[in-house]
């Protein structure tokens, strides 16, 4: 027996396809959100600018709405056609289980963009000024949001090849961040810089590198919107595992590019 089509919506009613597009739509609306929330935080941080930070959790109160909202229409969109007792493809399937994955991990890059407006400190008039972020820390925060950007632009234009450029990068942030720290160390056992800013510092690089590590999930499920290969992460590269055989995807073993 063939498998039974998605029923016809009622007149004026959109169909599946047409709700999950909508949804698509709206996680990369979310994705924008999150973009604006992320560099508002970086530049609250990096200019000390205490009432920018103070809004930055006003900006998660939108994407935090918008997540549940997100993943409430996805669990009713798949809960409507299992009551048509419809059969939903691979690919639209594919589709609804991606939207709720990305939507999870933009919320949390917002969280993050939270705890690092939290560190912004402003100077204080009368008091000694702070002192001035080493601009290699500006380089390293320029690099997180350029691969928030890169990872929103291959989930609105469905590109998988941008998205293993968002894969390699997360090895880039991870070494930056480390001969930061290294330098921030050597600086520390010459008293040439304050313990409670190399603290900061090292706050800081932390949260970039969890930036990283969620955009490089996102990229993940990118590829597997697209092509259907399932990545996973080894020690220095990726690697892609066929959903199916002669999928036209890179097999176990082989990395990706």
């Amino acid at each position: 027996m063939p498998p039974t089509p998605p029923p016809p919506a009622p007149q004026g009613q959109p169909t599946f396809a047409q709700r999950a597009q909508r949804l698509k739509a709206d996680l990369i609306e979310q994705a924008r959100r999150v973009q604006a929330l992320s560099e508002a935080s970086f530049e609250a941080v990096f200019t000390r600018n205490k009432p920018l930070a103070d809004r930055v959790p006003q900006l998660d109160d939108v994407i935090d709405r918008a997540d549940v909202a997100i993943e409430k229409a996805s669990v009713a969109l798949l809960l409507d056609a299992t009551a048509a007792h419809a059969t939903i493809t691979e690919t639209n399937l594919r589709l609804i289980l991606t939207i709720v994955k990305i939507n999870n991990e933009l919320e949390r890059i917002a969280d993050i963009g939270v705890d690092l407006a939290a560190l912004t400190r402003a100077n204080t008039p009368g008091a000694a000024p702070l002192p001035t972020f080493p601009d290699t820390f500006r380089v390293m925060a320029n690099s997180v949001i350029g691969i928030l950007r890169d990872v929103s632009q291959a989930l609105l234009h469905d590109d998988p090849v941008l998205a293993k450029v968002v894969l390699q990068s997360q090895h880039t942030v991870t070494a930056f961040k480390d001969a930061l720290l290294r330098d921030a160390e050597e600086k520390i056992s010459k008293s040439a810089m304050p313990l409670d800013f190399a603290f900061q510092l090292h706050e800081i690089a932390g949260l970039c590198e969890i930036v990283a590590d969620h955009s490089t999930n996102i990229a993940e499920q990118i590829i597997y919107l697209t092509t259907g290969a399932i990545v996973r992460h080894e020690a220095t590269s990726w690697v892609e595992v066929p959903s199916a055989p002669n999928s036209g995807t890179a097999g176990p073993g082989q990395k990706t590019p």
